[in-house]
């Protein structure tokens, strides 16, 4: 069976605008833990525009932070900030206060055993690929020439990596066979293996000098496949950055990955896929279930282990720190240092 995933290089413009908005919500979280928010970043062509709302005691310049991450992507070009944050409705608020859900959303989290990240192969192929080309680009001075746009994409029939395409902005000049070549056998063979039969198709479109906002448009929350699953499981759609992790987007589709994952590294069954549903004002999810891969039902078994109530998700998972740009970028799962990746006793 063919499987295929996308995973977004930090330079895309959808990227950097999580980026932006999750930096956001690191410094609202780090003055103020219990600060409320819910922002989305729009970016094109040197602006980036910044809305949404916040209940927070914290104050400082959102603008000057948002031109910093941008810098820190890698990008040498000024872009201008346009902020416009509120505070939420007052109805909102009410429901917030009594213990409710902060919005309504479907949620989705997996494990598989298949690999020591608990992910589907074909995502972990993908992200080590991605994350391999954007550590060349930050670390070896032989790829000064890289810039920070680009993506990834790559094709399995069964465990069998078929095809990969990389697309990577470059610095003008660059003669395009050394940038095929130099990326075949700096990111791409070290992960997939040389001589591997793998189709590579490299930057096959020619050059790619202009990136980023300078070269299109980008919003916050339009990368959610790449950021859970790779498409390769069912998605509510849910965004993640931009939102503090009391809202159930975020800690719905964070307790529903931990639950997978402890239910597999605890050999209940090879893969497990939990579901919640959730709605404005309500503590309890509407819906919860989990289902092995051989199709049995072992909801009772999950429900006994994990509340998924947002502030008990909160609570449990630690969920009030600054941690959330750090994984605007490579995917939200199968990484180390983050609290519902952990296996507990």
């Amino acid at each position: 069976m063919f499987k295929t995933v996308e995973v977004p290089l930090a330079g895309h413009p959808d990227k950097v605008c999580d980026q932006i908005v999750d930096a956001i919500l690191d410094e609202y979280l780090r003055r103020d833990q219990n600060s409320r928010v819910d922002l989305q970043a729009l970016g094109s062509h040197g602006m980036v525009m910044i809305a949404g709302t916040v209940d927070s005691r914290a104050d400082f310049d959102a603008a000057e932070l948002a031109r910093r991450v941008y810098k820190e992507v890698g990008y040498d070009d000024d872009i201008e900030p346009f902020v416009n944050i509120e505070r939420p409705s007052e109805d909102l608020s009410k429901s917030i206060v009594k213990g409710g859900a902060q919005g309504t959303c479907v949620v989705h989290g997996y494990a598989t055993r298949e690999t020591r990240e608990f992910l589907p192969r074909p995502l972990v192929y993908a992200n080590a690929i991605a994350r391999r080309i954007d550590d060349l680009r930050k670390t070896d001075t032989a790829f000064k020439w890289m810039c920070p746009d680009g993506k990834v994409q790559l094709t399995m029939d069964g465990t069998r990596p078929v095809s990969v395409t990389v697309l990577v902005q470059h610095a003008h000049g660059m003669d395009l066979s050394q940038v095929q070549s130099s990326l075949v056998e700096a990111a791409i063979e070290p992960i997939l293996g040389k001589d591997s039969g793998v189709k590579m198709f490299v930057n096959t479109a020619g050059t790619f000098c202009t990136g980023g906002f300078a070269a299109g448009g980008g919003a916050s929350g339009r990368k959610t496949l790449a950021d859970t699953y790779g498409g390769l499981l069912p998605s509510g759609g849910a965004i993640f950055s931009g939102r503090d992790p009391l809202h159930p987007s975020r800690a719905g589709a964070y307790m529903a990955r931990f639950a997978a994952k402890n239910l597999v590294a605890k050999g209940v069954a090879g893969n497990v896929l939990v579901s919640a549903a959730y709605t404005i004002g309500e503590p309890e999810p509407l819906f919860l279930s989990a289902w092995s891969g051989e199709g049995k039902d072992i909801t009772d078994l999950m429900k006994g282990q994990f509340d998924f109530r947002p502030d008990a998700i909160v609570e449990r998972l630690g969920l009030r720190k600054p941690i959330y740009k750090t994984v605007a970028t490579f995917g939200q799962f199968g990484r180390e240092g983050v609290p519902w990746e952990e296996i507990c006793d």
